[in-house]
């Protein structure tokens, strides 16, 4: 049975949080140095005469005060109406739609991959706890996950782009083709391999961590005098019993994983979000930022909504723990 009183809570937590994340990119937006007249005119705006800069900022809203701009953005937001792009003069959200797959797919891509390479790793450094094997993985793990990620990528891109010559250092899909996944795979290759490199450890050692931790508890001990074998024990019993807390950690790493997303966009000039989102803060494209701070947010705050009620539906203590002790709207 649904629980209403929840459900709305958890909305009014997400439409506070989105709230506040407007007026504060709305705020630094326009405080920022910079004209976005030259975004919009270009190099036009040094031949226009004070009059017609007047008449120009007046009619994109520029010369309201922050108050006055925000709440008519805020209004027409809610109808829908995002306003136009100042660099490309088309709407905003016809822009964005044009990118928006190429950062998904590089963020999902990327996000499974390292779902599945950590699980692998922490499973087998536990296994073979104390061993060569785990020590090389752990030492290797510190030192690719204090790399930064466009370090990693631009050394990708020397070996695999410059000198061999196998790979796209550029783009996300050839002029020449279709778009589809087989056209798109050889130009995600070293975006996602940077990711995940860079990335990676950070998974591992928090699931090993907690792996290690199960491992040493009774049942574990139980299994084994039934005749369970070490790596059944593992995988159908520990793993079970702690991916609450790996669903947990990897919605706290989701941001991480965002965010490293749009450094390799820029580094690789893939065109997603991440570089769009670089654009609109350099040209002032306002109306552009604003959106694609809100699809950011959006998404981040979602995904940790959700975690948190698959974590309540593994483990109900969670929930009941949560209403005892309340919270922001009670």
């Amino acid at each position: 049975m649904l629980n209403y009183k929840y459900i709305l809570k958890k909305a009014a937590q997400l439409i506070i949080t989105l709230l506040i994340l407007t007026v504060l990119i709305f705020i630094i937006s326009r405080l920022a140095p910079g004209d976005p007249l030259r975004s919009y005119f270009g190099e036009a705006v040094e031949r226009m005469s004070p009059e017609q800069l007047g008449i120009a900022r007046e009619s994109l809203g520029l010369n309201d005060n922050i108050a006055v701009q925000y709440m008519r953005w805020l209004a027409n937001a809610l109808k829908g109406d995002f306003g136009i792009s100042y660099k490309y003069r088309q709407d905003v959200l016809a822009v964005i739609g044009s990118v928006f797959i190429n950062t998904a797919l590089l963020t999902f891509s990327s996000l499974v991959l390292i779902f599945l390479l950590s699980c692998t790793l922490a499973v087998l450094c536990v296994m073979k706890e104390g061993s060569i094997i785990d020590t090389l993985i752990s030492k290797a793990g510190v030192a690719t996950g204090s790399i930064p990620v466009f370090f990693v990528a631009l050394i990708l891109i020397m070996i695999f782009s410059v000198n061999l010559g196998m790979l796209p250092s550029s783009g996300a899909y050839s002029y020449s083709g279709s778009g589809t996944i087989s056209d798109r795979i050889p130009y995600l290759v070293l975006p996602v391999s940077s990711i995940i490199i860079t990335h990676l450890w950070y998974c591992t050692h928090m699931i090993k961590s907690k792996l290690s931790d199960e491992i040493r508890k009774e049942y574990v001990l139980l299994c084994k005098v039934k005749g369970l074998s070490e790596t059944r024990i593992i995988l159908l019993h520990c793993m079970k019993n702690i991916m609450p807390a790996i669903v947990s950690m990897m919605a706290v790493f989701l941001p991480h994983l965002i965010g490293g997303t749009y450094v390799v966009e820029m580094v690789f000039s893939y065109p997603g979000l991440g570089r769009l989102g670089f654009e609109s803060a350099l040209y002032h494209d306002y109306n552009m930022l604003m959106v694609i701070s809100l699809i950011t947010g959006f998404f981040v705050t979602v995904c940790s909504m959700v975690s948190q009620v698959i974590n309540e539906k593994l483990d109900p203590r969670m929930h009941h723990e949560e209403n005892c002790g309340g919270g922001w709207f009670e």
